[in-house]
């Protein structure tokens, strides 16, 4: 079998530009259309945090940090961007490839925890993009979930901490962290281990932050009220602190990897205003995706998978 010719960062996508919102929208929501009301809610949050998503912005940040780690340290290996959601769309992307001559890709998705709704999806549209490319499509081998990776866990940690330093009340046993990733139904998180991955993050990034007062809790819950879903909302458990006699809380997003509207209209605006609410003093810690200890994450996710081939 031939060795790996290059990379591909797989991602969710967002737009660009305020007229590309509503086009998105339609596009995530073509197989689960949502009230009207609910629509023109989520177009608002698009709005309210400049009119477009970084997401693909940061995703190219990613995609040239590793592309010079590889170039520097080896396998040089082209690094190519698919979205699932946007452009450049994953079938686009992997024409692309295919029109350059590229056969077998080293593939890592950008969602760190397990489910149905993240990297299974990731799996299947690249699926379906390969099969639509045809026979000459690049295999796409893809790493393995990454949320206990120890480099992933240092890098959430060094975040943690920069916020918790950032925390003006004396010491870090006086601030509440509250990791944060993005709910799911009950089943589907049984189904995949989806929280148990997440359990395992958020313990290994306290110890290695060295906090004892932590919890788990989930955002942007976005499903049927009659189905079960993963809890404590983070605006739930925001305001049960104030009851607990915290007055300063660190809000941790595990579940991403960049910034989005998730991110910063969930966490930055929503969950911020809740925190106010319950008279808290509001920290949020920056998502991973930048952090220099995530670009060595990349470099050796993918060179540790080329080397096992080579091995072979």
């Amino acid at each position: 079998m031939p060795s790996f010719d290059s990379v591909l960062l797989l991602a969710f996508g967002g737009p660009t530009r305020p007229e590309e919102i509503r086009p998105f929208l339609d596009n995530v929501l073509r197989e689960r259309p949502i009230p009207e009301e609910r629509y023109e809610e989520v177009v608002q949050h698009y709005i309210e945090v400049g009119g477009s998503s970084p997401l693909n912005r940061l995703t190219d940040d990613l995609a040239r940090s590793l592309r010079d780690g590889l170039k520097s340290e080896g396998p040089a290996l082209p690094v190519f961007v698919g979205m699932r959601h946007w452009h450049p769309f994953v079938y686009d992307t992997l024409a692309r490839m295919d029109g350059l001559g590229l056969s077998r890709a080293v593939g890592i998705i950008l969602a760190p925890h397990p489910s149905r709704a993240s990297r299974d999806s990731y799996l299947r549209v690249v699926s379906e993009a390969r099969s639509r490319v045809g026979e000459g499509a690049p295999d796409v081998e893809f790493v393995d979930p990454f949320y206990d990776h120890p480099l992933f866990i240092e890098a959430l940690a060094a975040r943690l901490e920069r916020s918790l330093d950032e925390a003006t009340t004396a010491g870090r046993d006086s601030v509440a962290v509250l990791f944060t990733a993005h709910s799911v139904p009950v089943a589907m998180s049984e189904e995949s281990g989806y929280e148990r991955s997440l359990v395992r993050t958020a313990e290994s990034v306290a110890r290695v932050a060295g906090i004892a007062r932590w919890r788990l809790v989930y955002q942007s819950r976005s499903g049927s009220p009659s189905e079960r879903w993963l809890e404590p909302d983070v605006c739930e458990a925001l305001g049960t602190l104030q009851t607990e006699g915290v007055k300063e809380v660190v809000v941790a997003p595990i579940g991403f990897v960049s910034d989005h509207v998730e991110v910063l209209y969930d966490l930055d605006i929503q969950a911020q205003a809740a925190a106010h609410r319950a008279g808290l003093t509001f920290h949020r810690a920056s998502t991973v995706g930048g952090h220099p200890l995530f670009g060595r994450l990349l470099l050796t996710l993918v060179r540790d998978r080329a080397g096992h081939e080579t091995r072979r």
